[in-house]
């Protein structure tokens, strides 16, 4: 059964830092594209950041380099999202997508909001 757990998400103020969690399971992790995506109140879901199988190839859209790093663990079957320097933009639920092969697996998602 192929899971896709994502955590890590709260309330946080302009200028402050979460760090986003998923662990994957059922699936072949390590050959494996991870991404995150998110989704704002009202608008498309659109990618954040994406890593290589072995982690050696990231991107990320323009709204979040600098500020957000996504890493991977292949040994834990985990993949992050650190982000840093958060805006009241950076507000909605956060997914955790991976490419294997041809088939997409999606994780629930996770709420992260930021206001003062």
């Amino acid at each position: 059964q192929v899971q896709l757990v994502e955590s890590g998400g709260g309330l946080v103020q302009p200028g402050g830092s979460l760090r986003l969690s998923c662990v994957a399971s059922g699936f072949t992790f390590s050959n494996s594209v991870m991404s995150w995506y998110r989704q704002a109140p009202e608008k498309e879901r659109e990618l954040v950041a994406w890593i290589s199988s072995t982690g050696t190839t990231t991107n990320y859209a323009d709204s979040v380099k600098v500020r957000f790093t996504i890493s991977r663990d292949n040994a834990k079957n985990t993949v992050w999202l650190q982000m840093n320097s958060l805006k009241p933009e950076d507000t909605a639920v956060y997914y955790c997508r991976a490419a294997w092969g041809s088939v997409l697996y999606w994780g629930q998602g996770t709420q992260v909001t930021v206001s003062s």
